[in-house]
């Protein structure tokens, strides 16, 4: 069997996350069951996980198997412990992916100590100082990309460089998007704006050879004007959550205006025969609502790419569900069959000075 023919084999944590073990042995067999050449290894107390498959019932062919860790790295712990555990179900994943058992480590554990137990055990890409979460932007009219998204909250101009290079390759190798056009987070259009980290990152992006369209305003963010968003990961994380925000807010509101508009309809129709003229239009209202809820929902996209990091590796919420824990491992499926790691490694050649 060829590499190319293989399955894509997904080290899961499956004691990472909020809800762990359970939304994540639930999430394995969902995706087992869904998506075609993927074997996904669950990585955890052996007892544990195997009791999770058990209560699920799931069928004996499902490609899953389960692989012993002793230790488990909490919610709650410093990223320290991704030294000092060194059987975590973390670091046996990323063992794994060392090793070439397997080929990308997804958790929804502890953020911090899953991209520390990545750096640790799989290291940089060459040419790459700083590794950056990389998310899908559900606000724009089209999928683009932003990073970082938190992990380097106080990054140097060269860092925002190295982002803008590994997102537009992300976004052409497992996104699709041909030429992706770039673009730096700032506080206006023209080149002067921002702080001088932005302002000589901006010389940089339009120096590299990269599809540069200049800065983008916080307004410009959601109207496509580019596929790949650079910032830094604390101004990054700020969007993505604030997003989330304003988007769970809307639904909630449209929902309840809808039933309180929708009830108020009925009412009439008991008074006024040709009131049932409305019912079509009340009836498409509810696909609408539940269209822009499944776009806007962050648990659609499963988990953020750590790119930079010298593997595949996918960090998801710590809250994440069943359904989360299902898209992580088919954003873990595209980010291998998309090669995305050494899209970026070919990328840097000759394009960036290599840091280390």
């Amino acid at each position: 069997m060829t590499a190319e023919s293989r399955p894509v084999r997904i080290a899961l944590d499956a004691m990472g996350g909020d809800h762990a073990p359970s939304v994540v042995v639930e999430g394995a067999v969902q995706a087992a069951r869904a998506f075609a050449g993927v074997e996904i290894i669950l990585v955890g107390k052996a007892d544990v996980v195997k009791a999770e498959l058990d209560r699920l019932d799931h069928p004996a062919g499902l490609p899953i198997s389960v692989v012993h860790a002793s230790e488990v790295i909490g919610m709650e712990e410093h990223t320290i412990a991704a030294k000092e555990k060194r059987d975590s179900s973390m670091a046996v994943c990323v063992r794994m992916v060392k090793e070439g058992q397997a080929d990308a480590f997804v958790t929804a554990g502890n953020s911090g100590a899953g991209m520390a137990t990545a750096l640790f055990g799989l290291g940089r890409i060459r040419g790459i100082d700083r590794p950056a979460f990389c998310t899908i932007y559900p606000a724009a009219p089209n999928r683009c990309i932003l990073l970082d998204m938190g992990a380097n909250t106080d990054p140097r101009p060269e860092h925002l460089l190295q982002n803008g290079l590994m997102g537009s390759l992300y976004a052409e190798h497992v996104l699709g998007i041909p030429k992706p056009r770039v673009g730096i987070v700032s506080n206006g259009e023209e080149a002067d704006k921002g702080t001088m980290v932005v302002r000589d990152a901006y010389k940089l992006l339009q120096a590299s050879g990269l599809n540069f369209v200049g800065n983008l305003e916080g307004k410009d963010i959601t109207r496509g004007m580019a596929d790949v968003i650079v910032t830094d990961g604390f101004t990054g994380n700020v969007i993505v959550k604030l997003s989330e925000g304003i988007f769970s807010f809307l639904v909630k509101t449209l929902k309840e205006e809808l039933t309180r508009g929708t009830l108020n309809k009925l009412a009439l129709l008991l008074m006024i025969p040709g009131a049932l003229l409305m019912l079509p239009g009340i009836l498409l209202l509810t696909p609408a609502v539940l269209g822009l809820k499944r776009r806007v929902d962050w648990r659609e996209y499963g988990a953020a790419p750590v790119l930079g990091v010298n593997g595949v590796v996918l960090i998801g919420h710590g809250r994440s569900d069943a359904k989360a824990i299902r898209n992580a491992v088919r954003a873990a499926i595209h980010a291998v069959r998309g090669d995305v790691v050494g899209a970026i490694r070919s990328g840097l050649a000759g394009t960036l000075p290599v840091q280390g």
